[in-house]
């Protein structure tokens, strides 16, 4: 197939001018008619790789596809484009079906999408010559290795012996080396031309927190979203209920997802979200979305997934239009334990232990996380990614001998028979029951870290499993156990590294972020706009442009059709269906953008004063103004300093302010921020230690 015929149809159908990495070559290779395995994440732009040839070839393209969701978004998306596409399924009425029989029969139709369950309902309109080329969507499905076995997948094998001149492309976001021989093996495709995408997706940002006060985290980072997209993975029905309850409480329109609802309710679900009706869904792990949706800006693991292979995929779904977007991770010791015994259940229960510990390592690591997530996909990284959290901060070591000799001596007193709980508490001697009851405050042991907090001890007896000096005996009830490599720190003074635990004022801080689109901004008014015409035509809004495709409008600010046709996304026929609305109203805006005036630095100090003079929080100014917390206050400090009237011991307790003024005397040099925080052991926080310095430099 010649390089204009195929270049001429991505820019009229599919909106794009050139192919991204590997889409040509397996296209080619398709149209040679050999078979294909294709390993590409998601957003990676798999989907054309079989509907692109299926515009070009004669007959029909049969697409295997796991999830009616899917299949449905799928067919909207093409239809949009202007391609002639349906799906079949079970929950469909017999005239639907014999329609689309009729246009099978007539070769009016280019893709069929069916469920591997649906494939006998379709057989015999089916022969040799008929279809033109089969794909199969979610491969792994097919394969034990694989992190979602499907037993409806294995029955795939036999189309390569009733279709053999027909060419296999076999496609999935997420497979290891012994996954990918496995799929090709069961399609007794095993010559297939084997095409492994980069797995980087540089524009998720990786970042993994303690799960400690979920719920409470999770709220503060949805403040700063209110307009975008997101999931939340949660391991059970129940969680997914009470976060998306606590959301919902907070104003914010979320669901929860799970298997238990009926199927009716589940696909209204999931219609509300691909239509921005709704804005977070809480789902369980165990159930997949299958939800071709590219303006999703965020994915939260509120609980560990059990693989790496799955997390991938969980996190892949967001920002497949391009864009940056945020994936967090909760990690937790009783997560850990739970997924243990889930695995321990498994018919592959060794396979299944061995990911469960990649898993693990990658949520515990000290180094790049996407080094160690594209390594385990066999691409190996040797520089940092400079997107994830350990990048961004990482972490400081310092020596943390006295820390590891006292937890290790404690569990030695405990005779390793208890789990991390009971050791926090004797350590820190707490008199509650499972204290008092078995006599350990008699224990020599008992008190010896009172000065390091719960939480703290939590994470670096963490640290000290990872490092080998402890071990989880989980057959045994989770109790910690010492290992042989503990004897070293107990009895040979060896040293021992571990990273400082951030405070929660730094995790707040790095939290806090600027709202990143503004509600006068260009690219607002053109997703009220996109939003608009998809409600009339009653289809997901990025079916009509994605959030990509916007932000180069906004950026090109195109006038005339010609530039118009120029940005990445936009078809011939969404150009006539479209282009004269969103021309409209760019040109709108461009006008409307002469007559005002830039605001100045100055004037952002003067509405924080003036929103204080109404009586507003400093909360409340922060939301008004979408601003971080820690900016009003810098403001309040500043316009201080200038003179302004505002009295600052509101903000600043009368003890706090004494405090601060006796370390000012016993600190011989006045210091940094960081060592009054320290000196108070985070007991007064940043900002209170800021404003008191500056009352105190004024008096």
């Amino acid at each position: 197939m010649e390089e204009k015929r195929l270049l001429s149809t991505l820019k009229e159908y599919f909106g794009y001018d050139s192919f991204r990495p590997l889409q040509k070559k397996i296209i080619t290779s398709i149209f040679e008619g050999k078979d294909n395995m294709v390993i590409m994440p998601t957003g990676g732009g798999k989907s054309i790789c079989y509907q692109l040839p299926a515009l070009l070839l004669p007959e029909l393209t049969l697409v295997i596809s796991p999830l009616i969701a899917l299949m449905k978004d799928q067919v909207d998306g093409l239809t949009a484009n202007g391609i002639s596409a349906a799906f079949i399924n079970s929950t469909q009425t017999e005239s639907e079906q014999e329609d689309i029989y009729k246009r099978i029969e007539e070769n009016s139709l280019k893709l069929l999408y069916v469920a591997p369950e649906s494939l006998q309902i379709i057989d015999r309109f089916l022969s040799d010559g008929k279809i033109s080329l089969i794909a199969i969507d979610e491969a792994h499905c097919i394969s034990s290795w694989g992190h979602d076995f499907r037993p409806a997948y294995t029955q795939l094998g036999y189309l390569k012996n009733r279709f053999p001149s027909t060419p296999i492309v076999a496609l999935t976001a997420t497979a290891d080396k012994a996954t990918r021989e496995d799929i090709c093996n069961q399609l007794n495709i095993p010559h297939a031309q084997k095409h492994v995408a980069s797995f980087d997706r540089k524009n998720l940002s990786l970042e993994v927190r303690p799960g400690t006060k979920r719920l409470e985290q999770i709220l503060q980072f949805v403040e700063t979203r209110k307009k975008e997209s997101g999931i939340i993975y949660c391991l059970s029905r129940k969680n997914t209920e009470e976060v998306a309850a606590k959301l919902k409480a907070k104003g914010f329109k979320a669901e929860a997802y799970h298997a238990g609802l009926g199927h009716e309710e589940r696909t209204q679900i999931q219609d509300d979200f691909i239509n921005d009706s709704k804005q977070i869904i809480c789902a369980t792990i165990a159930f997949g979305m299958g939800i071709d949706k590219s303006n999703i800006r965020w994915v939260i693991h509120y609980n560990m997934p059990k693989n790496l292979e799955g997390y991938y995929q969980e996190i892949g779904r967001a920002g497949r239009d391009g864009l940056a977007s945020e994936t967090m991770l909760f990690h937790s010791y009783a997560d850990v334990v739970q997924l243990q015994k889930f695995a321990s259940n498994s018919k592959n229960e060794a396979v299944q232990i061995a990911k469960l510990d990649r898993m693990k390592q990658y949520s515990e690591a000290l180094t790049c996380r996407r080094k160690i997530l594209l390594n385990y996909f066999g691409e190996l990284k040797q520089e940092d990614c400079g997107n994830c959290d350990i990048c961004r901060n990482p972490p400081q070591f310092f020596d943390g001998t006295i820390l590891a000799q006292k937890a290790l001596s404690c569990i030695y007193r405990l005779k390793g028979a208890e789990p991390i709980t009971v050791l926090i508490d004797v350590l820190r001697g707490a008199q509650n029951e499972a204290v008092l009851e078995k006599n350990y405050q008699q224990l020599t042991t008992y008190g010896i870290g009172k000065e390091t907090s719960w939480r703290d001890w939590q994470q670096y007896i963490i640290q000290l499993i990872n490092l080998g000096y402890i071990e989880i005996a989980f057959h045994k009830h989770n109790h910690l156990q010492l290992t042989s490599l503990s004897k070293a720190v107990l009895f040979e003074s060896k040293k021992v590294q571990l990273a400082k635990i951030p405070t929660q004022q730094e995790i707040q801080e790095s939290a806090e972020k600027v709202s990143k689109s503004k509600d006068n901004s260009l690219f607002e008014k053109l997703r009220q706009l996109r939003l608009k015409l998809a409600q009339e035509e009653g289809i997901p809004a990025y079916l009509i442009f994605n959030d990509a495709t916007l932000k180069e409008m906004e950026k090109k600010r195109p006038m005339t059709d010609d530039d118009f046709m120029q940005i990445n996304g936009v078809g011939r026929k969404k150009m006539q269906d479209y282009g004269y609305q969103f021309i409209k109203e760019i040109i709108a805006f461009s006008k409307e953008k002469r007559t005002k005036k830039k605001t100045s630095k100055g004037n952002t100090f003067k509405a924080t004063k003036e929103l204080l003079d109404e009586g507003l929080s400093v909360e409340e100014i922060a939301v008004k103004r979408k601003l971080a917390t820690t900016t009003v206050y810098s403001h309040l400090a500043k316009l201080y300093e200038d003179g302004e009237q505002i009295d600052l011991h509101q903000f600043v307790s009368g003890p706090d302010l004494e405090a601060v003024r006796k370390a000012q005397i016993e600190l011989e040099d006045p210091p940094a921020l960081k060592t009054y925080y320290e000196h108070f052991e985070e007991s007064i926080s940043y900002w209170s230690i800021r404003l008191a310095l500056t009352i105190l430099k004024k008096e």
